[in-house]
């Protein structure tokens, strides 16, 4: 299951992440908590749903349906964080894709809303998946090289989250792709071929899908992460180039594999 915002441009959000259960051969169930006016330039309106809806949604599908894993996604404000947390026991092998902050930097939810999810959700994650800028949020340090996320990810596991990936992808230079986990008692670094593309909305909606995809799949955390990143490498190597600015990656490239 995914709980995310709607991405009217298909790049990233519950769009993507329909997309991506797919292609891993899992049946992808959904909880819209926004919807979102966004192309690849950008976003031009966001509109909350209740949380009474929010939890309603997610209440239709444990009721009959079931789920084996869930990721969250885009949140956006404290009483649809709130909702989640209610129901946050009944949700097996929950990812927190915290959406808190752009990789660009920009913070993308207010202060009150970014203290429940630290309080509340992320204790209740198996993984949890800041970018380098949520990771100095919840962190309270500045990430500048691979000390500072080795040590960002020490303190945002003792907020209560299984086990931590910071990712790296907002770097640039050396860094640039190279994400940082640890579960509390192992810190390993995850390296990949890094793909010269500007065409890669959805990367984190899309990691964040995958890993629940094949923790559904019966893998452990860890190769879950890694499995899901050569996933999303894949994905940029065959990114869309549509709109005129940044489009999304290429969630169907196994299809396009096969042509080749």
């Amino acid at each position: 299951m995914t709980i995310a915002g709607s991405d009217s441009g298909g790049g990233a959000g519950i769009q993507a992440d329909l997309r991506t259960f797919a292609f891993h051969r899992v049946h992808g169930t959904s909880a819209v908590t926004c919807v979102t006016a966004q192309n690849t330039l950008g976003v031009t309106r966001v509109d909350a749903l209740p949380g009474e809806s929010v939890t309603a949604q997610i209440e239709a599908v444990l009721d009959d349906i079931g789920v084996q894993a869930v990721k969250t996604g885009m949140l956006l404000n404290a009483e649809i964080i709130a909702a989640v947390v209610d129901l946050a026991d009944r949700l097996p092998n929950l990812v927190v894709d915290p959406v808190m902050v752009s990789r660009a930097g920009a913070q993308l939810i207010d202060d009150d809303a970014a203290r429940v999810m630290r309080d509340r959700l992320i204790p209740k994650a198996k993984i949890l998946t800041p970018n380098r800028y949520e990771a100095q949020l919840l962190s309270g340090l500045e990430i500048q090289d691979l000390d500072s996320m080795q040590r960002a990810a020490r303190v945002c596991h003792a907020l209560g989250a299984q086990a931590v990936l910071v990712k790296g992808g907002g770097f640039a230079g050396a860094l640039k792709g190279v994400d940082v986990w640890y579960d509390g008692s192992v810190m390993q670094t995850l390296e990949t071929q890094v793909v010269d593309t500007k065409n890669s909305h959805g990367t984190g909606c899309t990691l964040a899908a995958a890993i629940v995809a094949n923790l559904a799949l019966g893998y452990s955390s860890f190769t879950a992460v890694a499995n899901a990143k050569d996933y999303v490498t894949k994905a940029l190597g065959y990114a869309l180039d549509i709109g005129q600015g940044q489009g999304p990656v290429g969630h169907f490239f196994p299809l396009f594999e096969k042509e080749d």
